[in-house]
């Protein structure tokens, strides 16, 4: 099993980084290999939907986001963190998510365990949490839960420390992704994945 995680606050130390980092420890003691890779300081151009990611399987911007792709591909799981800016997800994490799953659009992602984690000083969690839960839904993901919302607090770096309750989340959280990969994992041996249908756009013309 493998779970990618990806730092998208622009502090690398900072809030989102702890919360990753408990999971971390977790996947670890599950004998799950983890890579975290931070790209929430990087300078990444919003997607233009100029849709050549269809023709060539990567995105023409050439920066962290080809980096990545192939490691999300091989990857079982896949964990968003990101800090909490006006009552959603910061632009540079939103911008990394939009050309990451487009370029990727021809890989079935299906099965996939994906999970959200945002950390804010008080409110807009929530609608952060379904704002980047969406990318799995539309993808076929499966997304982990936890014993409450994946959610930490905290605003000065270092703060999120103090959360008991949402580093417990946190901790839930792997085990629970690390039980949802395997079981997977053991569903696709014995079963196979789910048969797919031709996809169908709806197109109201009038």
């Amino acid at each position: 099993m493998k779970v990618l995680l990806i730092n998208g606050s622009p502090k690398a130390k900072g809030n989102t980084s702890i919360a990753l980092a408990e999971m971390v420890k977790v996947f670890e003691s599950e004998g799950v290999e983890t890579e975290l890779i931070h790209v929430g300081g990087r300078d990444i151009r919003g997607c233009i939907g100029c849709f050549k990611c269809f023709e060539l399987g990567h995105c023409v911007f050439k920066d962290i986001v080809n980096e990545v792709a192939p490691k999300f591909i091989e990857a079982d799981g896949l964990v968003i963190g990101a800090p909490v800016y006006y009552s959603k997800p910061n632009a540079t994490v939103l911008a990394f998510l939009d050309r990451l799953f487009a370029s990727t659009n021809k890989v079935d992602k299906t099965m996939k365990v994906g999970a959200s984690v945002v950390i804010c000083r008080r409110g807009g969690a929530s609608s952060s949490f379904d704002m980047l839960n969406k990318y799995f839904g539309m993808n076929g993901m499966v997304t982990a839960g936890s014993q409450y919302w994946n959610m930490v607090y905290g605003r000065e770096p270092g703060e999120a420390a103090q959360d008991a309750e949402g580093l417990q989340t946190m901790r839930t959280l792997a085990r629970n992704m690390t039980f949802l990969m395997k079981s997977i994992a053991l569903g696709k041996e014995q079963f196979g994945y789910p048969k797919r249908e031709q996809w169908i756009a709806t197109h109201f013309i009038r």
